[in-house]
């Protein structure tokens, strides 16, 4: 990856590039293509034309999302019973994607927290009281927050769910900053019921950092989702955990249990509608303010980024999973958020982008006329409410809603009036206190399960065979397609003609180079730069090695032999080029800053990345290449630096064509890197929000992807000085490396080289781990 110590060099060299990027636009619009191929003539630099296209084709697949998804889905009508059993599958696949994964505490209580000092009694009216309360969840992870006793004998239990900005003395009407219709877990209190609110993890940045490294100006929920996502774990999956918890407890003795429902709204919506989703033990739900088409889903916050979830779950079909219990949808104003908190004094910044907006009444009610559907064939349709408030711009907790949802779990009666404003009994609980002590919590945890990934990671790799090539031949293919599949995000086989545009931009004594751009799918292309060597024979076939750029490069970063570009790459394609390769420098997409970034955002709920187009992109390129007389199908390698590292153990293991792959700048322990909330070198507290990939940590580190290559040579370029990760974590990562090729007999095959210097090509041993492997003389 591109390190701070070069960015700026990099950058200047990006301005230079463009700048001859639309020089050589002008100049070669009529310049001669390469035999075989058509003119190539861009409107736009090449890097440009083929990020906006991509972005193009991930939104579309987000706008036809919803029309695929009954694939996954096989419901039978037939009775309440056989349908909630026909989409148990569902349920848990969508609690996997969510990570609600974890075993629970077992038989928690809901405990009262009191001091010789502080009672646990808050303050409320007569006819309820306020308690400080906490339960216990995952292993050292806790809820806090209130339990609301109404005075006589609680007629239901409700887990009222605040937005993340607001506190549970808030939403009880304790502490002031919430309007008194929005107030519903006091309204539900009035009404008789026993309400549990928890905490939940805020917008703000206090706690997003670490004081042995720095702070950032991430909100809570992104700092916990960053480490989280890279081990199958989310911020959502943690709280909606924490519901499941109270449930637990509600339920522990379920003779004498009362019916159990959920009420949230803004973000506390969500989860109610996840949770509700997940345990069907609540007998039912509210959504207030959050309920909607999620083909936009990329505009919101990235915490709420849940890998593959629309392929399969929109809101209606989470919905779907709650049928045919009561549900009650609450078209209402809830808190809006225009971005992630600015960066204070001391504190980086890097948060993704990202806002919260109140949807339309008909928005709402185009989603839940989805829902509802799927409650009138379960001959339920009553129990599928839409209430609007106003014109779905009013206040949360309308009348009707609150007596829907008491309606629902079996309270009859008229809904009590707003009663008065609560009384306060002493001091309130400090919330930045309480934020900070469940943010630790959540991050504490997810650490221990980055200490202890690697053997569950272990346990899974070892059942490949490694006594000989031929049983690891015989048993890694379905952990490639694992990866494939599950890690990097599969498409379809391009589906258009190749259509190969090309123009000569390079003409100097060693060599020729043509830009060349190729269809891979609608409004996807593929594209670089071939520097063809003159003094080929005709009838000869060389080798070809592809030299692939970093973060924020262009193809012309690894030619040029003066500016700032030639500092990290040092014109290494030029130079395989006079020593008699041809070398291919490829466009990857990863160059625009947020232009890039949100194409992984527009791709994951897709279950993609930003390598399930780089993949095919270069499949199609290996295609041309092997076409040309001049190249040798069989003797094409790869060769990349810094984010072009990143691509060298991900792109040449799925793609079998390439005979070596050489990861320069990049390889390390990279589930740490991404994970670590206690390193510099880690990814959590940087602006590179597109950087984590869904439970990467449970499926396959640097090894893991590296040993993919096998039996084909792999090999690592590292300098002492580069800023990406300490020696020890390459070495250590390697050496599982060097063992696996060790163990399978082919040893020579993978090696490294390291040198005192930064973040740079070396262009020494990778020259000579070239020229060896695929058979080439040196000149």
């Amino acid at each position: 990856m591109t390190m701070p110590s070069t960015l700026h060099a990099i950058r200047t060299a990006l301005l230079a590039t463009l700048v001859f990027s639309n020089t050589a636009t002008a100049r070669a619009a009529d310049a001669i293509p390469f035999p075989g191929t058509r003119p190539l003539r861009l409107e736009k630099p090449l890097d440009v034309e083929m990020v906006d296209g991509i972005n193009r084709f991930a939104l579309r697949a987000l706008a036809n999302s919803a029309a695929a998804r009954p694939a996954l889905w096989k419901r039978d009508f037939s009775s309440h019973q056989a349908y909630t059993k026909s989409v148990e599958a569902n349920r848990a696949r969508f609690r996997t994607i969510i990570g609600a994964v974890d075993d629970r505490t077992p038989s928690p209580r809901i405990q009262l927290i009191s001091t010789l000092e502080s009672p646990s009694r808050l303050g409320g009216t007569r006819s309820w009281s306020a308690h400080r309360a906490r339960w216990d969840v995952l292993d050292g992870v806790t809820a806090r927050g209130l339990v609301l006793v109404p005075a006589g004998k609680p007629v239901a239990n409700v887990i009222a769910l605040p937005d993340a900005d607001w506190t549970p003395e808030q939403f009880a009407g304790l502490a002031d900053g919430v309007s008194p219709e929005a107030q519903l877990a006091r309204r539900l209190a009035e009404n008789g019921c026993r309400v549990i609110v928890p905490t939940l993890i805020s917008r703000d940045s206090r706690f997003s950092g670490d004081p042995r490294v720095r702070y950032t100006n991430q909100p809570h929920r992104e700092f916990i989702y960053r480490m989280a996502f890279e081990l199958g774990r989310h911020v959502i999956g943690y709280e909606v955990q924490k519901v499941q918890a109270a449930v637990d407890a509600l339920l522990h003795d379920k003779a004498s249990a009362l019916p159990v429902g959920i009420v949230g709204i803004g973000e506390g919506g969500l989860l109610a509608l996840h949770s509700a989703a997940v345990d069907t033990r609540l007998s039912a739900a509210m959504i207030c303010g959050y309920f909607d088409q999620r083909d936009e889903v990329w505009r919101e916050p990235i915490y709420r980024n849940v890998w593959s979830q629309l392929t399969e779950f929109g809101d209606a079909e989470l919905a779907g999973l709650i049928a045919p219990r009561p549900l009650v949808i609450e078209a209402c104003r809830a808190p809006e958020v225009s971005g992630p908190p600015a960066p204070g004094k001391g504190r980086s910044g890097g948060a993704a982008p990202g806002s919260i907006e109140n949807c339309t009444l008909g928005q709402v009610r185009s989603e839940f006329d989805r829902a509802a559907a799927v409650y009138a064939r379960l001959k339920a349709t009553d129990r599928a409410t839409l209430i609007a408030s106003g014109e779905g711009d009013g206040q949360p907790g309308t009348p009707e809603a609150l007596s829907a949802l008491l309606g629902g779990l079996g309270v009859s009666g008229k809904l009590v009036a707003n009663g008065p404003k609560p009384t306060v009994d002493g001091t309130l609980p400090d919330p930045n206190r309480r934020q900070g002590q469940q943010v630790g919590e959540l991050v504490a945890f997810t650490q221990t399960l980055l200490r202890r990934c690697a053997k569950i990671r272990d346990k899974i790799w070892n059942k490949v065979d490694r006594s000989n090539l031929k049983t690891w031949a015989g048993t890694v293919e379905p952990y490639r397609d694992m990866v494939y599949n599950e890690l990097i995000g599969r498409l379809p086989r391009p589906n258009v003609p190749p259509n190969v545009r090309t123009r000569q931009v390079l003409d100097t004594p060693a060599y020729r180079g043509w830009e060349t751009v190729i269809d891979v799918y609608p409004d996807v292309i593929a594209g670089g730069i071939l520097l063809m060597p003159k003094d080929i024979k005709p009838g000869e076939k060389r080798p070809v090695v592809v030299c692939q750029h970093g973060l924020e490069g262009v193809p012309m970063d690894t030619i040029t032999e003066k500016g700032p570009g030639f500092g990290p790459y040092k014109a290494f394609a030029a130079r395989l080029a006079k020593r008699g390769f041809i070398t291919y420098a490829p466009q990857n997409p990863y160059r625009g800053r947020d232009r890039f970034r949100t194409i992984q955002r527009k791709s994951n709920p897709m279950k993609r990345s930003l390598f399930s187009y780089i993949i095919p992109q270069h499949e199609r390129t290996l295609e041309w290449l092997s076409s040309l007389p001049q190249v040798d199908p069989k003797r094409i390698a790869f060769y990349g630096l810094s984010y072009g590292g990143k691509t060298a153990v991900r792109v040449p293991p799925m793609v079998k064509q390439y005979a070596l792959s050489i990861c320069s700048a990049d390889f390390n322990e990279w589930v740490v890197k991404n994970t670590s909330s206690e390193d510099g070198y880690s990814y959590v507290f940087t602006g590179e929000y597109e950087i984590f990939e869904w439970n990467m940590g449970h499926l396959a580190n640097y090894a893991e992807l590296s040993n993919l290559m096998t039996p084909r040579p792999f090999m690592v370029e590292r300098g002492h000085h580069d800023g990406v990760a300490p020696d020890e974590w390459v070495g250590w990562e390697f050496a599982k490396v060097k063992r696996h090729y060790d163990l399978i007999g082919i040893g020579e095959r993978a090696e490294m080289e390291v040198f005192v210097g930064p973040h740079t090509i070396n262009g020494k041993g990778t020259f000579d781990f070239l020229h060896r492997h695929l058979k080439w003389p040196k000149r």
